[in-house]
């Protein structure tokens, strides 16, 4: 066990377009988030690179193909079989259209691009189909398939995927082996207090408990969720990089609360960089989609606030791939 002398800062977003909603809203109810990821993963490259950040992109493999043909070439033979048919994206690809060019809420092969031209950031998988793996219906073997062209897409590319985010938080841990087997070292798992607790189904679909979770948003009432980083627990060879907080999108109504969320985050950085521990904030491309100049005012904080503790605590920015080979 190596001595560790610093805390670590990692950022990890949710890269999905309507892949990652379309069983909740059709595009046109989410349109405006959706069409500004254009605009806001630009802007994300451009802050990182002010800030010296680096990002984890955990990528729906839907978003790689350049046209629907290379699409349907991507996808795995074997298909999930969910209870609820509405969660499976491939009953909508009669509905999209046939490239970027004409729908940018499904393709997103140029913006992948942009991302790996900057030679800086990680490009992880969301799944290849944003798929649920504490779903019914849906197999070990259907998600080993997902996962197996979501590595693929990538390598086309030239990515090697070596983490994962599974959508919604549904981390299956029977899954995990799974991902290890394919040359995924790293995973993003869920704060350890019950509210976060996705495994629990019905727990985490109550309205008293989602209110909670956005309460806790704005004020501390389940701890810092920062991790000792000797203490992160690798299972089957994977390690577990859990999520500290998930940074909510400027909303409007609560627009005199937004001091108050954006301390949360700065407080939880403090306690890691003193501590010496891992603060992991999340959040998706398409939640800055809508009041983005005020989105990118509370990062610009927060990264200014890491540029602080960067110079007087060492505390440090990596991506997931690089925080597995200090573990």
């Amino acid at each position: 066990m190596r001595e560790v002398s610093n805390g670590y800062f990692v950022i990890s977003l949710d890269f999905e377009l309507h892949w990652g909603i379309f069983d909740k809203r059709c595009v046109a109810e989410y349109k405006e988030n959706l069409e500004n990821v254009k605009l806001v993963i630009p802007k994300l490259l451009e802050l990182a690179e002010k800030h010296d950040i680096k990002l984890t992109f955990a990528t729906v493999g839907l978003l790689f193909a350049k046209n629907k043909a290379e699409l349907l070439n991507n996808n795995p033979k074997l298909l999930p079989s969910y209870s609820k048919p509405r969660f499976s994206p491939y009953n909508q690809l009669d509905t999209i259209g046939n490239s970027e060019l004409d729908d940018e809420f499904h393709y997103a092969s140029s913006l992948i691009d942009s991302i790996i031209e900057t030679n800086k950031h990680e490009i992880g998988t969301h799944t290849y189909s944003h798929y649920y793996c504490l779903e019914d219906g849906q197999t070990i073997d259907q998600f080993e398939a997902d996962l197996i062209a979501a590595i693929a897409c990538a390598a086309k590319k030239g990515i090697s995927i070596k983490s994962i985010v599974f959508p919604r938080n549904q981390v299956n841990k029977g899954y995990l082996e799974v991902c290890s087997k394919h040359g995924i070292t790293s995973f993003r798992g869920i704060e350890k207090h019950r509210i976060y607790n996705t495994e629990d189904r019905n727990l985490n679909k109550k309205q008293s408990i989602r209110a909670l979770r956005l309460i806790d948003s704005y004020v501390n009432i389940t701890g810092y969720n920062t991790y000792p980083i000797n203490n992160l627990n690798t299972i089957k060879g994977i390690t577990n990089i859990p999520s500290s907080s998930f940074l909510r999108p400027y909303n409007k109504s609560l627009s005199a609360l937004e001091p108050l969320k954006i301390a949360r985050v700065k407080k939880a950085m403090t306690h890691a960089a003193k501590h010496n521990e891992l603060f992991h904030l999340w959040w998706h491309p398409h939640n800055f989609g809508k009041h983005m100049d005020e989105n990118f005012k509370g990062l610009e904080a927060i990264l200014k606030h890491y540029k602080h503790l960067n110079n007087k605590f060492r505390f440090k920015n990596v991506t997931m791939e690089e925080l597995v080979s200090l573990v």
